[in-house]
């Protein structure tokens, strides 16, 4: 992305209506986010963590990240929102407000979070200080630059992070694969056993006879 020195940039008392948007929806998907951790309600929670995600993927689209974007809008609104409702329905959830939803510890992730939030502001606003992102020039976060970007400055990470998906994959080859053997050999192996399980006795029976 365009970046420019501070110097020649309008100053926070003039920004721009792309700057406003940007801090609104900054606001809406910081909202949306407090619902989600603080509501009793799990169906509630998922609709408005879609809310929270889509603010995300709006965030990108006015930082010129069209393609991050809709990244975010495919993977994380589209697949994750919808495992975590299908989840929800076939672990018959409360509907309505659930108990369990509230946890004794909440002083304790108010202050985990306090302290994440306040670090990760510092480190940005540090590493950011003397730089801004003309959000009004020419769009800079198409997928060629992106892609540019991520195997020229990225590889190790993203490398590493295909490593850890393709383990997971595989492990969860393995466990299907497990269970399937299981429930295919289910009857057969009880009725096994079942006739093991008689043989025993009798021939402990014929034992005391003789």
């Amino acid at each position: 992305m365009t970046l420019a020195a501070a110097a020649g940039h309008p100053g926070f008392l003039s920004p721009t209506g792309v700057e406003i948007a940007f801090l609104l929806v900054g606001l809406a998907t910081i909202g949306a986010a407090l619902i989600t951790v603080t509501t009793k309600q799990l169906v509630h929670a998922a609709l408005w963590l879609v809310v929270a995600l889509g603010g995300i993927a709006v965030e990108y689209l006015l930082l010129t990240a069209e393609f991050i974007a809709w990244v975010q809008v495919l993977i994380y609104v589209g697949s994750i929102v919808v495992l975590l409702l299908f989840g929800l329905m076939l672990t018959r959830a409360p509907i309505g407000r659930s108990p369990d939803a509230d946890s004794g510890n909440r002083w304790i992730a108010l202050a985990a979070s306090v302290a994440s939030a306040a670090a990760l502001v510092w480190v940005v606003v540090d590493a950011f200080r003397t730089t801004w992102i003309d959000l009004d020039g020419p769009a800079q976060g198409s997928t060629k630059a992106s892609g540019e970007f991520l195997f020229r400055n990225w590889v190790l990470p993203f490398e590493a992070l295909s490593v850890l998906l393709l383990a997971a994959l595989v492990g969860a080859i393995i466990l299907s694969r497990k269970g399937r053997q299981a429930d295919s050999a289910g009857p057969a192996g009880l009725a096994d056993r079942a006739g093991q399980g008689q043989e025993q006795p009798a021939a402990a029976n014929g034992e005391d006879k003789s």
